[in-house]
């Protein structure tokens, strides 16, 4: 059965129009930012926000600002339609789909993407690499918003540019969407614990809830890339919850050095072919690496199958 029909905005003053008119009424809004492709972990996000909010925004945005020019922004997944079909089948659906076409579009002067140029050109002479694929284009975007500490260790090792993007981006939308609250999900535990620090840091008025993650009836983390799997590479990568669901349970029973249980979770993603980039045991909070457990801690890890990349992690509470 068909659900309700979302309003689909593509301007952003028209987006911060329909969020003012929405709050003058006395509504709250919940806000779930994508970048499309949904699967049911996107729509858990839907169903949590709709617990606190009676009015939902999705945006669906891939963002140039956190990829760099090597990575996989030409190839990353979309179906827009198919995305609109899944929001309808949410109990209660979604009022607004934020669908802007470039956020980095400021109408600039062919003479300000000139001079952009010019500044990249700067940088590669002094030896200094153009950092995202919205400065390989010469967008003229200059402003970046930071969460030095945490952005540092787990995925910001091995993508520099990443978290940067994520945290601009995430403020461009809460500045355009004006939510009271934000929901995003746990599988991107660095991601959720960043934007939480952001958003305490610089007084955002909206309330950060992380989402427990879903995960495929085999224990895969539900992601967009998994469409990117082969059938070979995706039965391998059952091997990072099998590796992280090891540790649980053997933290549970008393195993608290944090070499060890690496070390056996390391081997088993090995073992199936996997190319670990990171495995660690860090605090829920400050991100920092732990060698004991004493207190909750995160087990996060990241890995390769064939040319995809995949993040998981497990809450570990002893």
């Amino acid at each position: 059965m068909a659900g309700k029909e979302p309003v689909i905005i593509t301007d952003k003053e028209e987006m911060r129009k329909w969020t003012r008119t929405m709050r003058s009424l006395n509504h709250t809004i919940g806000f779930v930012p994508t970048m499309g492709y949904l699967h049911e972990g996107h729509l858990s996000l839907v169903q949590e926000a709709q617990k606190h909010t009676d009015l939902i925004v999705v945006s669906i945005y891939v963002n140039p600002g956190q990829f760099s020019p090597n990575e996989d922004l030409s190839t990353y997944p979309s179906d827009f339609q198919g995305d609109i079909q899944k929001l309808k089948s949410v109990a209660n659906g979604v009022d607004v789909v934020f669908h802007p076409k470039n956020l980095y579009d400021y109408g600039n002067s062919e003479m300000g993407l000139i001079r952009s140029a010019e500044r990249i050109n700067e940088k590669e002479n002094e030896g200094l690499k153009v950092l995202s694929c919205v400065e390989d284009k010469g967008m003229g975007h200059e402003t970046w918003v930071r969460v030095e500490n945490l952005e540092k260790g787990l995925c910001g090792k091995s993508r520099p540019v990443f978290f940067r993007g994520v945290a601009t981006i995430v403020t461009k939308l809460f500045n355009i969407v004006e939510p009271d609250v934000a929901v995003f999900g746990k599988k991107d535990y660095q991601q959720w614990r960043i934007i939480q620090r952001m958003v305490r840091d610089l007084d955002f008025g909206i309330k950060v809830i992380g989402s427990d993650i879903v995960r495929e009836h085999d224990g895969l983390a539900m992601s967009s890339r998994n469409v990117k799997l082969s059938p070979e590479d995706r039965q391998k990568a059952l091997s990072i919850s099998r590796a992280l669901s090891k540790a649980k349970v053997e933290a549970g029973k008393g195993q608290v050095n944090c070499g060890e249980l690496i070390n056996s979770a390391i081997q088993i993603i090995d073992e199936a072919d996997g190319r670990v980039d990171y495995a660690e045991i860090v605090e829920q909070e400050s991100l920092e690496p732990v060698e004991t457990i004493k207190r909750p801690v995160v087990f996060c890890v990241a890995a390769w199958f064939g040319k995809v990349r995949l993040v998981d992690n497990m809450e570990i509470n002893i």
